[in-house]
């Protein structure tokens, strides 16, 4: 497989040839850690203007520029890719197959990333710019007034669906037909749950994504008129086709969050997830509902009242499933012999943060109140909280977990803690005072502030910086780990309590009691 016929395939030609899907989610995962290091670049440029009133470092055009390429970055490139390398990782080792069922497909859908967003980092360098018109694109600002590199964005994200599209086709192939016999679907771990649900969110949302930048395309280049007024099409169009993506996105990336939490509670509360096919209810239900909800991002364009109470009430009902989640989660943990490895510290952190964002997102459905809050900072901090404090410690969280099982090595404990806690330090200095510049109306999207906001403005910044430069230590974390360092056995968290790698997700038919080996 990916080699020649003397052997093996050695050095660059393993890489680019490797159907091995360990081989392949490394890939994902180092890209997208890449991404991440980008797009925070942008977001930094973005905060260190900010820091202080009055326009210092950069063009008001060059602003807009960061904080498109930074949302467009840290979604498509940063968390989604990290996603889809923990399960090309985990998911065929959860559920018994020797590999993902279609291996050559799985390696083009990794190598199809790296040229997508070559190209729309591309547009940096080029005299048009780049892509200015926010991460939502709405037209007519990304069809009417974009510079011309709007083209090379449009390609870009038709490589990276294709790719994703491609990805789930393989974890639903992988996962209906190769679980090991005896795996039924209601004993698979929840991990495995989550992706396989987020799977057919990515290919049910993917060709709407397709479908509103082809409009772009033909708006711009042959003549059309879907988003053009003018020509008898409507911009308002534009939003209800991409937040039909939009919203299914946002589910997309945190369900597999979900699926990680649940695998690592277990583990360190020493006892079985509590409610196990609830959980799995649970995230069919939100996905469902993720389709429902999209015009709750747009209250403000003049919707009749009765779909504003629609989308209202669909909004609010996601929070039963989710709060379910968060019984389950918090009832896991209740009276388990609890030890707070990194992995934990994550997992717990997730729980408390995410809920916070989750109660901002319940303020937000509120059609009234959205009036007050759309397009100022308190909805930069609900989604940041969401997709920060949410998918990415989430992110982490596996990635500290399984990097014993990846590499042979533990990971140095003491330096993975000073990561957790220097981020978890910087992400709510940073995102926390943005509910409340935004509650008093600061706008988003805008260079310049008034003074009144200068204070909790300057303290986002410092959190920021202080977030990003906590990375650093999670690159040394992860080189010394593969390099080296204390082997890891076959019960990884020995060192302090005979753990196995994993309490499987669902419950053990004979007892719920403690597993025996650490009574």
């Amino acid at each position: 497989m990916g080699a020649d016929h003397h052997g093996p395939a050695k050095g660059i030609t393993r890489w680019f040839f490797t159907t091995n899907h360990k081989d392949i989610g490394t890939m994902y995962l180092w890209f997208s850690f890449a991404m991440f290091i980008l797009g925070g670049i942008f977001a930094l440029v973005i905060r260190a203007e900010l820091f202080q009133p009055g326009l210092q470092i950069v063009k008001p055009e060059f602003f807009n520029q960061m904080t498109t390429m930074h949302g467009l970055v840290m979604v498509f490139g940063a968390i989604m890719p990290a996603w889809v390398g923990l399960g090309n990782w985990m998911i065929p080792m959860m559920i018994g197959a020797p590999d993902m069922a279609l291996p050559r497909m799985n390696n083009w859908s990794f190598w199809i990333l790296p040229f997508a967003f070559a190209m729309l980092a591309a547009t940096l360098f080029t005299e048009a710019g780049a892509p200015n018109f926010g991460w939502t694109f709405y037209a007519p600002l990304s069809t009417t007034y974009a510079p011309e590199t709007v083209t090379f964005f449009i390609f870009g994200v038709h490589l990276m669906g294709m790719s994703s599209i491609m990805g789930s086709i393989n974890i639903i192939a992988t996962i209906m037909n190769m679980r090991a016999p005896g795996m039924t679907y209601m004993k698979m771990p929840m991990f495995v749950w989550t992706w396989f649900i987020t799977a057919f969110l990515l290919i049910a949302v993917m060709p709407v994504l397709a479908g509103a930048v082809t409009m772009m395309l033909f708006d711009i280049h042959f003549g059309t008129s879907f988003f053009s007024a003018a020509g008898g099409g409507d911009p308002v169009l534009f939003q209800h086709v991409f937040w039909f993506f939009g919203h299914p996105e946002v589910y997309i990336m945190i369900l597999p969050a979900f699926g990680v939490v649940s695998e690592v509670l277990p583990t360190f509360a020493r006892k079985p997830l509590f409610g196990y096919s609830s959980m799995v209810y649970a995230t069919a239900s939100i996905a469902f509902l993720s389709f429902i909800v999209w015009a709750h991002h747009m209250y403000t364009v003049g919707m009749p009242i009765a779909g504003e109470l629609f989308f209202m009430y669909a909004t609010m009902l996601i929070a039963v499933p989710t709060g379910v989640k968060v019984f389950n989660w918090i009832t896991t943990m209740f009276k388990g012999s609890m030890t707070f490895e990194t992995p934990m510290l994550f997992a717990i952190a997730f729980i408390i943060l995410f809920t916070i964002g989750g109660f901002s997102g319940l303020m937000l459905s509120l059609a009234p109140l959205d009036f007050q809050y759309h397009d100022t900072y308190f909805v930069v901090a609900h989604f940041h909280y969401v997709l920060v404090q949410g998918a990415l410690f989430a992110l982490f969280c596996g990635v500290y977990y399984w990097l014993p099982k990846w590499t042979g090595h533990m990971y140095d404990e003491g330096l993975s803690k000073a990561h957790f806690w220097m981020t978890f330090i910087g992400v709510n200095t940073a995102f926390f005072p943005m509910h409340f510049v935004g509650l008093a109306g600061m706008p988003r999207r805008i260079p310049d502030y008034a003074l009144q906001f200068a204070d909790f403005n300057m303290l986002s910044s410092i959190g920021a910086y202080i977030t990003g430069f906590s990375q650093l230590i999670f690159v040394v974390c992860v080189i010394k780990c593969i390099k080296g360092g204390v082997k890891a056995t076959d019960k990884v968290w020995e060192g302090s309590h005979g753990l196995e790698w994993t309490v499987p997700s669902p419950a053990p038919y004979h007892t719920f009691s403690v597993p025996p080996q650490v009574k």
